[in-house]
Order: structure tokens, then C-alpha cells, then sequence
């Protein structure tokens, strides 16, 4: 028996089948990677501002992670709004794909000067956040309207090496003026905790703001003393902000004592991009 076409036969077949199977492999790897990147979601970068730290983002944190949403919390240095402006713009230039950029309080306006053209950050979310305009500042816009008594709830400076002052909020006022709707144990623990934050940086104008040009989100309390609510009102409007949520009852801390709230906002801004 000649095996010779046999054997070419079986060949023709291993070929046939060998480049079906590459074939359908491939087509299999083009379907499951554009499903990964219908499924992906933007990285949540969330600010802190003055007399907080990145722990006051754990209520909202679990809220998104087990979502799935990749999230960053910075470690705000509150020394100056374009120093701190410029360190949070390097923790973005190492993160891939869309960001969702969110500031609390004094972060707001730390946000707002961060973007540097960044096109992949593609929303802002100011929780009880500053959104100032250029050569606005922090001091000057909470007192624009009536409503915020942080200035007498302030400790005496503590005097730097560099002649600057740092400033906190005395312990025994902390929980009434910041935090007045967190249990009193837990506004303890925060007060304890509290970071510092320059004189200066409060009274440091900002530079062009990034909610000029990208989408903005906007939540705070309707008994915020640090920040009047009806300047974040104001803010907000000046902003074109695509949705604002005014939580009754709460306080400046309001990721704390609402983060549910506060994650399905930051959702909502991660969802329209």
C-alpha cells in the first residue's frame, strides 16, 4: 500500500484543523479582551483637605472596591495649593486609563489645579470641596457667606521653622465644628488624628481651574460650618455642575457620616465617562 497520500492527507488535516483551532483561539481572545474593556472602570483618586487624613475615605473606599473600582487615596501634604497641587499630579501621571478626581474640603481646590492636561482625568467630584476660580482662595471664599465659624474653633498656630503656621482645630470644638453628625468617639479619634495645614495654603490663590473644562460633581451637607453651603451652592452653579447633592442634616465630614452618598455620586461621575 502506497502511504505517501495518506500521509499527505493526515497533514492537509493536522493544517486545516491546526489553523480552525488558531482561528477560533483568536477570535476568542478579541471577544473577552473587548469585554475586559467594556468592564474596566476608571481609577477613583480621592483628596483629602485640612484637619483630615486618607483614612476619612474608608467608608466611601468600601463602597467601591468591592465594585471593582480601582482606587487611590493621596496623602495630601496641605502645605501649599500648587506644591500639593503638583504632588497629586504626579500621583496621576502614573496611572493608566480614565481617573475620576475627587477633593474634599481644602483637596478641592487641590483638584482643581491638578489636572495639568492630563486628558486621562475625565471628572471632578468636590465632596464639601473649595472649586475656586483663578486667584480665588480657600479663606476668602468660605467667608463669603455667612455660616462658617472655623476661625475661633482654631488652636494657636504652631510656628514653623520657616516662619510659616501651621493650624488645627482645638480638640474639645473639633467634634461640633467639624464633624457634629460622626459619633463623638469617632470625632474623638479624628481629632486626634487631625493633619495640619499652613496658613498660607488657605490663603494661596489658585491658578486656572480644571472644572472650566471638565465635568463636575458636587455633594456637601446642609450644616457644613467650615464652608458655608450656600457657597458650595454658589461653587457648584459657577461650575455647571452636572449633578449636586445636598445631604440634610450633614456635617463638613460628610464622606464620613454619609459614604454611601458620597460613593454613588463619585459612581454616577465614573458612569457618565
Amino acid at each position: 500500500m502506497n502511504m505517501l497520500p495518506l500521509r499527505r492527507g493526515i497533514r492537509l488535516f493536522l493544517i486545516v484543523a491546526l489553523f480552525l483551532g488558531t482561528t477560533i483561539i483568536t477570535s476568542l481572545g478579541v471577544t473577552m479582551n473587548s469585554a475586559s474593556a467594556q468592564d474596566s472602570k476608571p481609577t477613583i483618586v480621592l483628596v483629602h483637605g485640612a484637619f483630615a487624613e486618607s483614612s476619612s475615605w474608608n467608608g466611601v473606599l468600601s463602597e467601591l472596591i468591592p465594585k471593582g473600582y480601582p482606587t487611590v487615596a493621596v496623602a495630601n501634604p496641605l502645605r501649599g495649593v500648587k506644591s500639593d497641587a503638583d504632588y497629586v499630579t504626579s500621583v496621576l501621571k502614573g496611572i493608566e486609563g480614565p481617573i475620576v478626581l475627587v477633593g474634599h474640603s481644602y483637596g478641592g481646590a487641590v483638584i482643581t489645579n491638578a489636572v495639568n492636561d492630563n486628558e486621562n482625568v475625565k471628572a471632578l467630584v468636590y465632596v464639601a470641596g473649595f472649586a475656586p476660580d483663578a486667584g480665588e482662595t480657600a479663606a476668602e471664599l468660605s467667608g463669603r457667606y455667612p455660616g462658617g465659624t472655623l476661625g475661633p474653633t482654631l488652636a494657636p498656630p504652631v510656628e514653623l521653622p520657616d516662619g510659616g503656621k501651621d493650624l488645627y482645630i482645638q480638640q474639645d470644638k473639633f467634634h461640633a465644628q467639624f464633624a457634629a453628625d460622626v459619633p463623638a468617639s469617632d470625632a474623638q479619634l479624628m481629632a486626634s488624628t487631625q493633619r495640619p495645614i499652613t496658613e498660607a495654603a488657605l490663603n494661596e490663590g489658585s491658578g486656572e481651574p480644571a472644572w472650566k473644562f471638565i465635568p463636575s460633581w458636587f455633594i456637601y451637607g446642609e450644616r457644613d460650618l467650615n464652608i458655608p453651603a450656600a457657597a458650595q451652592a454658589f461653587m457648584a452653579e459657577r461650575a455647571n455642575s452636572k449633578e449636586t447633592v445636598v445631604v440634610s442634616g450633614a456635617s463638613h465630614v460628610v464622606m464620613v457620616s454619609h459614604p454611601d452618598a458620597v460613593a454613588e455620586i463619585i459612581e454616577h461621575a465614573a458612569a457618565d465617562n
